[in-house]
């Protein structure tokens, strides 16, 4: 049996991917930090499509073992793999001075360790013809280096780069894609984020349905990476062009002003 696996499965985004793939009758593999949650939304998934095939086994991305032993499991059950869909992700927002050691190596581990782990794994058991597909979720906040949200920032630009020089490597053996969404409403704490953006958080939103959609066709298209949303193409067009000094000091002052910790899909 050949699944799609997505990461962040329980997460309002991941749970997205899911819904439109679960439509289109393709067999998921799931996975998330909660056996309990994968096991419920398994079963809604199937009570809600009849016929699907959905498999999961829950795995802390942060951990080399539990990595391994989510694709010995994969493996032990015969399962073979033809799309990727990376959305874990950590998303502490606080000056970097307030970090602890576990912080630091969760927010670095899942955004980046555990996606380009995942994805090495994922070559080694899929087809390579060319149909196969990878797609991660990046960030409109790699855009450029962000004061107050330095480290996602700077683990979701790393997140691009690395599928940027995979989209070459892999030319004609898989497509790769790399996603750049802005703000989706997926938690209360996220809402709220949003909402204290004003202007600039509400424009750059779209919905978790929106961005699932948008993101596969972009991966089937093969686009090397894809900004989600009109205005998130004009706010990177204004990112890309405008100096680092003006950006830091307008982003900073925005910023600073709010804080959240940690939470992984």
């Amino acid at each position: 049996m050949q699944y799609t696996l997505v990461t962040g499965a329980c997460g309002g985004l991941g749970g997205a991917f899911c819904d439109v793939l679960a439509e289109r009758k393709e067999p998921l593999f799931l996975t998330g930090r909660s056996e309990k949650r994968l096991a419920a939304l398994a079963e809604k998934l199937k009570s809600s499509h009849e016929g699907l095939e959905v498999a999961f086994r829950a795995c802390d991305l942060r951990s080399e073992e539990d990595r391994l032993a989510f694709f010995n499991y994969a493996d032990e059950m015969g399962a073979s793999f033809f799309r990727l869909i990376y959305v874990a992700g950590v998303d502490t927002q606080m000056a970097f001075e307030k970090y602890d050691e576990n912080k630091l190596l969760l927010q670095t581990r899942v955004n980046l360790e555990g996606a380009v782990s995942f994805i090495n794994a994922f070559l080694k058991r899929a087809p390579l013809d060319g149909k196969t597909e990878i797609l991660a979720v990046g960030s409109m906040s790699a855009s450029t280096p962000m004061p107050y949200f330095a480290l996602y920032s700077a683990t979701k630009k790393g997140l691009e780069y690395f599928m940027s020089a995979l989209h070459t490597e892999l030319k004609g053996r898989a497509k790769v894609t790399c996603v750049l969404p802005g703000g989706i409403p997926t938690r209360e704490d996220i809402r709220r984020n949003i909402e204290e953006h004003g202007f600039w958080g509400k424009i750059s939103q779209k919905s978790p349905r929106a961005v699932a959609e948008a993101s596969l066709k972009a991966v089937h298209k093969n686009r090397r990476k894809k900004v989600i949303g009109f205005w998130n193409k004009v706010i990177k067009f204004t990112t890309d062009v405008a100096p680092m000094s003006v950006k830091s000091r307008f982003i900073a002052k925005r910023w600073s002003h709010t804080e959240k910790d940690h939470f992984s899909e």
